[in-house]
């Protein structure tokens, strides 16, 4: 049970707290495997996106560091918390999906596809495996696959393709996802492209009812490792989980409380760090987790900015952090050889945080861009653009 713990913690404990445990406040020597596995995952609707986030978290981070990851089959790319595409360990695929399968389940639930009868599905489940084990599809060709073979009965080939993606825990195979590779996502079951069953791995937990092996236990103490301290309504927002207050009163807790009272959780010696700790300019990608797991996501971004960062159609873009919070937006546009980081800051910056977003933008570009024979970096707010360099 969670032990109280005075006094409140303010925004700014929060933002640090947060920064710290993201490996925000400064580049971290190590592995990107162990970087993914500490931050339970990188969300990955980008195929690219977790390259820069890695980069902006790790000393010394090469393309090359996670697409032999990908192609060794020690990281995969498969849909995981809240039902959306992460990339994770091999490990961890194995231990999280079958702690998050309800959330999978649901959104089966409502996506038609559910109007199939469970004993229909076994048969799906088998006929789509069968085949994906000949050689990786795409959700268009399973589709095809699917209804040449069972169309009699179920002719919505693409009903039957939606279901496969929510009761077979399918990885995005290679080239998907490898810098400088391009494919459409194709899939394969995860047990057999990792040879090992679901449940096998060191995250998933001893025997249900043993509250300090408990796999979604185990879990919550993963998410606050790397994002908290946080509310029971935070892991609920991460994880897509219903029934996680529960799973907490089972858990060796400490108790804090934010500014308006709500109760805040964490693992036990993980004091936050001091409000006032630097934070250094950092560029985030799009869709990095750091927006999107708690509830109350004020300890990262104000209220009025989240309009210009979530768009109405699901993309979360690219953005810079000032002084440990989202501060505007950036891209990069190519026009012949030359890659420009386009920033567009949200309120005016001082001159020197022009000149600290100018100069890691500068070793963005050289990550992000490194083909591009010249770089340049433009501020989007009326004031005259850094000037291009070679490469």
């Amino acid at each position: 049970m969670p032990t109280r713990l005075t006094p409140a913690l303010t925004t700014r404990a929060l933002n640090r707290a947060l920064l710290d445990r993201q490996m925000l406040l400064r580049r971290h020597d190590m592995k990107a495997l162990a970087a993914i596995e500490h931050l339970v995952g990188m969300q990955s609707q980008a195929p690219l996106s977790p390259y820069v986030g890695l980069w902006t978290r790790l000393l010394g981070f090469r393309h090359e560091d996670l697409a032999e990851l990908l192609t060794g089959r020690s990281a995969v790319r498969i849909a995981l918390m809240r039902s959306t595409i992460h990339l994770v360990s091999a490990d961890d695929c194995l231990a999280l999906r079958p702690v998050v399968q309800p959330v999978i389940d649901r959104w089966l639930r409502t996506s038609g596809a559910g109007r199939l009868a469970e004993a229909d599905l076994r048969e799906v489940e088998a006929a789509a495996r069968a085949l994906m084990e000949e050689r990786p599809l795409t959700f268009a060709e399973l589709a095809v696959r699917l209804g040449e073979k069972l169309g009699e009965r179920w002719p919505d080939g693409e009903a039957l393709a939606r279901a496969v993606r929510a009761i077979v825990p399918l990885v995005q195979v290679p080239p998907r996802g490898v810098w400088g590779a391009s494919s459409q996502a194709r899939h394969v079951p995860a047990e057999s492209w990792l040879g090992r069953p679901l449940g096998d791995g060191p995250a998933a937990g001893d025997a249900p009812g043993d509250a300090a092996g408990d796999a979604t236990g185990d879990m919550v103490l993963r998410y606050l490792g790397a994002f908290g301290p946080a509310s029971v309504a935070d892991m609920r927002v991460w994880s897509g989980l219903t029934g996680l207050r529960s799973v907490v009163k089972r858990l060796d807790l400490v108790a804090y409380r934010d500014e308006n009272g709500v109760e805040l959780l964490d693992v036990p010696g993980a004091a936050p760090p001091e409000p006032d700790a630097e934070a250094p300019v950092r560029f985030l990608p799009e869709f990095d987790n750091l927006l999107l797991s708690h509830a109350d996501r004020r300890r990262i971004i104000a209220d009025e900015h989240r309009r210009r960062v979530f768009t109405v159609n699901g993309i979360i873009r690219a953005t810079i952090l000032v002084d440990g919070f989202v501060a505007g937006l950036w891209r990069i546009e190519r026009a012949g050889e030359t890659a420009t980081l386009e920033i567009e800051p949200f309120a005016p910056l001082a001159p020197a945080v022009r000149d600290a977003l100018a100069d890691e933008g500068e070793r963005l570009l050289g990550f992000a861009a490194d083909r591009a024979t010249s770089h340049a970096v433009r501020f989007l707010d009326g004031r005259r653009p850094a000037a291009a360099t070679g490469t």
